[in-house]
């Protein structure tokens, strides 16, 4: 199974990649954005065959590893 998850920060959170971004796009005349909100996409080939139990496994490594949960959020996708 494959699994694809994509880890943002938590409204509120500053982010400093995200404003330099948005700056950028502005010095190359692309006009029009307004905020800018950077992230992580992290590709996994797993294993498991049993979709519940490939989501907790990728589940579990998101809150010990993949993420900061304090000022993270992630979302997961099994295919």
């Amino acid at each position: 199974m494959k699994a694809r998850v994509h880890i943002t920060l938590k409204n509120g959170v500053l982010d400093p990649q995200g404003k330099a971004i948005q700056h950028a796009l502005t010095a190359l005349d692309f006009g029009g954005v307004d905020d800018v909100r950077q992230g992580k996409y992290i590709e996994l080939d797993l294993a498991e065959t049993d979709r519940e139990k490939a989501l907790a496994s990728v589940e579990d490594m998101c809150k010990k590893l993949l993420s900061n949960t304090v000022i993270e959020n992630y979302v997961i996708e099994i295919e």
